[in-house]
């Protein structure tokens, strides 16, 4: 299935859908499949799996701890992309989200002169994936991803944010498939205790410039705050992405595996029912 049918089949059951985010390699390898495979089980429409890097601008403190322990114990891009195999098998959306500087230098240059991004773009078609999201990469910096990416059907998946332009906006969502990622709270990531209200202005703001779905991330971490940002009178999201509060119920059970996958499991079934309400 792709991301954007997986959008449309939410649609069709008059909800959002709800997008859940875990980076690759926490506790470990196994460990993070079985958390992956429990979300899709427990009510992900699609997953994210995140690239651990070394130098993330952008993740609040609850990925960065998970990213960096992943890191500490060896995890790397091929690690992702078993994990990617894995997930993908189950017939759900797996997008990889990841910093740009791992991609361009995946593999280095082989002697064929492919490039690392051509390298990665094949490895993630031919693992299932079906696209990256890219915060640190835009459309106007992205060619030979965006070439790469058309070449074996993969989604490119694009940030905007609540300083963009409209301009900026419509350019954004022209060169993205299957989602338009709106990031509506200024900063890093990490789960909230309120929903920001720069989302809903720029939900309809990126609803103008385009057709595709729109998934809102703002640091949702229950079901009543998911339930606000896929309301139809309210923020109006086509996509609920939750990320830090799927990390922190794994990172709170750092000696109990089992209790960590209940707490993921409760979590998601909580935000599944949330995108129902909304």
């Amino acid at each position: 299935m792709s991301t954007r049918t997986a959008f449309e089949e939410a649609r069709a059951e008059g909800r959002a859908a709800l997008v859940g985010y875990l980076p690759a390699g926490y506790p470990d390898v196994p460990g993070g499949i079985e958390a992956l495979l429990t979300m899709v089980d427990a009510g992900c429409d699609v997953i994210e799996i995140g690239l651990p890097y070394s130098d993330p601008v952008m993740d609040g403190p609850t990925i960065q701890a998970a990213a960096q322990q992943a890191l500490e114990r060896g995890v790397r891009t091929t690690d992702v992309l078993r994990t990617v195999e894995a997930v993908a098998a189950t017939g759900t959306p797996t997008l990889v989200m990841t910093y740009w500087n791992p991609v361009e230098h995946y593999g280095g240059r082989r002697s064929n002169g492919h490039s690392g991004v051509e390298r990665f773009a094949t490895d993630l078609a031919n693992a299932g994936g079906a696209g990256l999201i890219t915060p640190d990469l835009t459309p106007d910096f992205a060619p030979e991803w965006i070439a790469a990416a058309d070449a074996r059907d993969l989604d490119k998946v694009f940030l905007v944010a609540p300083s963009s332009t409209d301009e900026r906006i419509a350019m954004t969502a022209a060169a993205c498939r299957g989602f338009v990622y709106a990031t509506a709270v200024m900063g890093v990531t990490g789960a909230r205790t309120t929903t920001s209200d720069l989302a809903g202005p720029l939900v309809a703001r990126t609803k103008r410039a385009t057709d595709l779905p729109v998934g809102v991330g703002i640091g949702v971490s229950n079901g009543d705050q998911a339930a606000e940002v896929a309301a139809k009178d309210g923020i109006a999201a086509d996509g609920v992405i939750v990320g830090s509060a799927f990390v922190r119920a794994l990172l709170d059970h750092p000696d109990d595996r089992a209790a960590g996958l209940r707490a993921l499991r409760a979590l998601t079934e909580d935000l599944a029912a949330g995108v129902r309400r909304g």
